[in-house]
């Protein structure tokens, strides 16, 4: 993979970051995806009918990779075992972890690799509602696949309902095979790694993580070979969505910001007309100008202080003898 860069997707927050905000972000979209899931759950025959329509493209097309893998895993359990532990945690234990990395170490580069992720993530349940799929474990048995999560069941907390913890398989939809976000994740997590490690480990992890991903997807008779392919793909749609998302996202946050703003102006602001009642009145004070008064005491230049005791006419003689004009003769 060459180390290029996507127009867009990396520049830097216009707001800090901060993990206490992060974090219920991404539980909720989680948590929106799961329930997503769980409602979007299809009639099973048509679930069924897709997969089969999968399996026949498959075989016309040469493509068919799953029944070797299967029988393989089936036959030597130090390979389905350890298949099995990886399709059961990795998914939610490595992304989750690269989410956290990104965010601690490539502060810059992180709003764009999350959008990414949700992103696809979403188009992903798009595809869920709109193409129902048995995965191929769920088939019948005459199809020549066997479940090896039910097969080695006793070995870890899953039980013949795909990853879910035993007993909690009805919490899951089995029938979102289409497309496989278990590649998809699992490509994502290749690329930050190969973008961001550092180091030829990570690179070689990076290519290492989304191959080894496709082959238990399919040796364990979760996904077919071209759910593979779909999920693939549906993070190469993310990533081209993610310069219009963020973009979307900044003009919505500028905006409500600025209606923020605005609303808090216009709250504590005072009105014009309570405002010009709160000026000081001085009675007697002339007005110089409209809403400007002299203070009491205050004196203009070359202006004479008049003294005069009660009763006293006070002075009508100009303020200042230079400014005397001689009375005219009589």
């Amino acid at each position: 993979m060459p180390h290029t860069e996507t127009p867009g997707t990396e520049a830097a927050p216009t707001t800090r970051l901060r993990w206490w905000t992060e974090l219920p972000l991404i539980v909720l979209v989680y948590a929106c995806y799961s329930a997503g899931r769980l409602l979007v759950r299809g009639d099973v025959s048509d679930a069924v009918d897709h997969g089969l329509a999968i399996l026949r493209i498959e075989k016309a097309l040469f493509l068919n990779a799953e029944h070797p893998l299967n029988r393989l895993f089936t036959r030597e359990p130090w390979i389905g075992i350890p298949a099995d532990f990886w399709y059961a945690s990795l998914h939610y234990a490595v992304t989750p972890a690269l989410l956290i990395w990104i965010f601690r170490s490539r502060t810059v580069r992180y709003r764009a690799a999350r959008t990414w992720l949700m992103t696809s993530t979403f188009i992903g349940l798009i595809g869920f509602t709109l193409l129902p799929t048995c995965p191929p474990r769920l088939l019948d048995a005459g199809h020549g696949f066997v479940d090896t999560m039910a097969q080695y069941s006793s070995y870890g907390w899953w039980g013949g309902e795909a990853s879910a913890p035993r007993g909690l398989g009805g919490m899951t939809n089995q029938y979102a095979a289409m497309p496989s976000l278990h590649v998809g994740w699992s490509l994502w997590c290749g690329v930050m790694l190969w973008r961001y490690g550092g180091t030829r480990a990570a690179k070689v992890a990076g290519v290492v993580y989304p191959l080894v991903t496709t082959i238990v997807v399919m040796g364990t008779a979760n996904h077919y070979f071209l759910d593979a392919v779909a999920g693939a793909a549906v993070m190469g749609a993310g990533l081209l969505l993610t310069p219009f998302v963020l973009r979307a996202a900044d003009r919505v946050r500028t905006r409500v910001r600025f209606t923020t703003r605005r609303a808090s102006a216009a709250a504590v602001a005072p009105a014009p007309d309570a405002a010009a009642a709160s000026a000081p009145q001085v009675a007697g004070s002339p007005i110089v100008s409209g809403g400007c008064q002299t203070s009491a005491g205050e004196r203009f230049p070359r202006q004479r202080e008049q003294r005069f005791t009660a009763g006293a006419e006070p002075d009508p003689s100009p303020s200042d003898a230079g400014d005397e004009t001689p009375a005219p003769a009589r």
